[in-house]
């Protein structure tokens, strides 16, 4: 399976961050300007919205990190999803991750 451009620059950006220090602590610090250093690219980020990084690595403590609800005018259906539901059915697996994957992409537009 082939990550897509957004799964792996987050892989890339975590791998970093556990091989090198100082880059997480300056990946905590100031993510954006740490990533778009990182990516040579130029990240969008809306006004109203903030990235924060938290430093997770600790095997002694559990994280939960509770997500945005979505909004289900935010959610597009594959292929797959829409004829469950033109059939009647229900979708069982969860479609979050698409949401948040768009919101990493967005970055880049």
């Amino acid at each position: 399976m082939q990550l897509t451009r957004e799964q792996q620059l987050l892989n890339n950006v975590i791998q970093k961050a556990w091989d090198d220090k100082a880059f997480k602590e300056s990946l905590i610090k100031n993510p954006l300007e740490v990533i778009q250093s990182l990516t040579g690219e130029q990240l969008h980020l809306p006004s109203d919205k903030t990235i924060v990084v938290t430093d997770q690595s600790s095997q002694n403590v559990i994280h939960i990190n509770i997500p945005a609800q979505p909004s289900m005018d935010d959610i597009e259906l594959n292929e797959e999803q829409l004829e469950i539901v033109a059939g009647g059915g229900q979708i069982s697996e969860p479609i979050i991750d698409d949401v948040a994957a768009k919101s990493i992409s967005s970055l880049f537009e």
